[in-house]
Formats: C-alpha cells, sequence, structure tokens
C-alpha cells in the first residue's frame, strides 16, 4: 500500500507554534514514528504553504497511489481549489486535522473539503495521522 500525507500551510512548524493546541512534537520526528507502526506501508510525506503546490501534488498522485491523507491546514476553511482538486482525483482522500476544529473559531467549523473526503478525523493530535493511514487498512480489507 502507497499512502502519501499532505499537509498544508504552517504546518512545517509542528513542535514550534501554539503547542498548547499543536503539541510540542515536530512533524518530521512523528513521521518517523508512523513509518515505524505501518512498516508494511510505503508512506511518504509532502508539505507546502502553498495552494497551488497542494492542488499540483493533488494532481501529480492522485491517480497512482493508494491513499492521501490530507491536513490542508487553513485552506480546509477557504479553498473551493483544493476541493475540487480531491474531487477530480480518483485516489481516496481522508481529512485530517490535529486540533478538534469544532472547539475552536467559528470559521473553523466549515470545511470546504469534507464533503469530497473518504472520511475526517479531527481532535486526535498528531495521533489524527495514525487513525487516517489505518483507516486505509481498513478499506483495503473490505475490498
Amino acid at each position: 500500500m502507497n499512502i502519501l500525507i499532505i499537509n498544508g500551510p504552517n504546518l512545517n512548524l509542528l513542535g514550534v507554534r501554539e503547542k498548547s493546541i499543536y503539541g510540542n512534537q515536530s512533524f518530521d520526528d512523528y513521521f518517523k514514528c508512523l513509518k515505524d507502526i505501518f512498516s508494511d506501508v510505503s508512506l511518504s510525506y509532502f508539505q507546502s504553504n502553498s495552494e497551488g503546490a497542494i492542488i499540483d501534488k493533488l494532481h501529480e498522485v492522485g491517480f497512482s497511489i493508494d491513499g492521501i491523507v490530507l491536513n490542508a491546514g487553513a485552506y480546509t476553511h477557504t479553498s473551493l481549489a483544493i476541493a475540487d482538486a480531491i474531487a477530480a482525483i480518483n485516489v481516496p482522500v481522508v481529512e485530517v486535522h490535529i486540533s478538534n476544529v469544532f472547539k475552536r473559531e467559528t470559521i473553523r467549523h466549515h470545511s470546504f473539503i469534507s464533503s469530497v473526503c473518504k472520511g475526517s478525523i479531527v481532535g486526535f493530535g498528531l495521533d489524527s495521522y495514525r487513525l487516517a493511514v489505518q483507516s486505509f487498512h481498513l478499506l483495503n480489507e473490505k475490498s
């Protein structure tokens, strides 16, 4: 199984920014743990602060891998373009958020991408990514 994790804006600062919300572990360190947990999965990782780069990556891999875990960051709440890119590809996408966006500012309660994703996982800290990867295992078993 080949799964790509895509992180959007400001997620390159995990472990440094707003630790009370996002924790103190960098994504690079967490990604190493994920690779250990899912040694049977080919996991790769892409991060960009640019909406266009995220769309380009979705187009690039959206027909050739088994799944995408996407934390679009603030673009979740603003980007019809990313939603359209997800709708245009045939690879399932699981939306992930580290924090429980429904306990935060009202503007974060709406996701433009949820309706075109296979599912959404929010509020479990970095463990949200583990749950998303695990969901692809479950989908694969049902196939």
